[in-house]
């Protein structure tokens, strides 16, 4: 209700704001507000908003991976949005060091990884990304798309949860997954800053966020700092899911691996007849041979919503069959069970 009174109040006010480019006439005090927020809630000395979480990976790959003497590398498993040219293997530090040797006399690395990955619900090595990066000296840019809001103290976010936030150059996040809204934001030092306003295109050349979009974001985090409840409440979910099924579940992406695209396909069906929608994810999003059906909690949801849901699995036959963690142990910073070596 407060994030649909707050757009519904800024439509009123102002339209739909000014619609030209941030560094036209795009830029409000709204929009100001919201970078300041955010900054804050991830530790940064400034935030910069996007049209997209797309465009904020986008902008950071033009502006600091470009030219001859660059190299980006990233986790094989990242989100779509964001490219690369050197891929390791998902959290094999062995093999990310392999490649980072291979450029060890290029200038400029940009090393970009997921913090919680979105196909699978597991977490980034952040204890090797960290001893990597002091080694080589690469700039780290954790794309928190799933875990601002959700993670760590005040839903700062994976890195704040791990403890390695001041290691972390760029804090890339969504509007659009736990806030609510709409648009994307990367936090970072305030020279990084300004070098995107300058050189990324994807800001330079896209309309500022709508005012109505950007006051329901402002709500959003107001709400988060005045109900902390709701993120307690969504991690109970999180537990309650594995102690129904017996394994060990991460995070509140919780996939079940069936295999086959037509046997994801057709238990997503059989569960939305039971009243669940729980989406078939089938390649390319994922590897062939591990289409799965892929369960997003949120705090909205209840603990006998999660009952149903799990009692309606078991009707079907659908067997958990969840990828195996790499490391686990329980993070001295919240009481959630967390992928880490720290």
């Amino acid at each position: 209700m407060a994030l649909r009174r707050a757009a519904a109040d800024a439509a009123l006010l102002f339209g739909l704001g000014p619609r030209s480019s941030p560094v036209g006439l795009g830029y409000t005090l709204l929009h100001q507000e919201l970078e300041t927020r955010l900054a804050d809630l991830k530790g940064a000395e400034s935030c910069l908003l996007f049209s997209s979480g797309f465009a904020a990976n986008m902008a950071v790959m033009s502006a600091l991976g470009g030219g001859k003497d660059a190299a980006i590398f990233s986790d094989e498993l990242n989100h779509a949005s964001i490219g690369t040219l050197h891929i390791y293997r998902h959290n094999d530090m062995a093999h990310l060091e392999e490649l980072l040797q291979a450029c060890k006399s290029c200038p400029r690395k940009l090393l970009v990884s997921d913090s919680v990955f979105s196909m699978d619900g597991d977490f980034a090595d952040f204890e090797g990304l960290v001893r990597l990066r002091r080694k080589y000296g690469f700039l780290l840019a954790l794309d928190e798309a799933h875990a601002t809001l959700v993670c760590g103290p005040r839903g700062g976010g994976a890195a704040k949860a791990f403890g390695i936030s001041e290691e972390v150059d760029l804090h890339i996040g969504t509007l659009s997954k736990a806030v609510g809204a709409h648009g994307g934001f990367v936090a970072c030092r305030s020279e990084l800053k300004t070098l995107l306003i300058n050189r990324g295109r994807s800001y330079i050349f896209s309309t500022a966020l709508p005012a109505p979009v950007v006051a329901a974001a402002i709500a959003a985090l107001k709400v988060n700092e005045e109900e902390p409840e709701r993120r307690e409440h969504l991690w109970k979910l999180v537990r309650r899911v594995g102690e129904v099924l017996g394994v060990e579940v991460w995070s509140p992406i919780v996939v079940l691996i069936v295999g086959s695209e037509a046997a994801a396909v057709s238990y997503s069906a059989v569960l939305l007849k039971k009243g669940f929608y729980v989406p078939a994810i089938r390649p390319p999003a994922v590897a062939p041979g591990t289409s799965r059906l892929r369960i997003s909690l949120s705090a909205a949801h209840t603990i006998e919503d999660v009952d149903a849901l799990l009692a309606a699995i078991k009707e079907s036959g659908i067997v958990y069959t969840g990828l195996e963690p790499t490391f686990v142990s329980s993070s001295a910073k919240q009481d959630v069970v967390v992928i880490s070596k720290l």
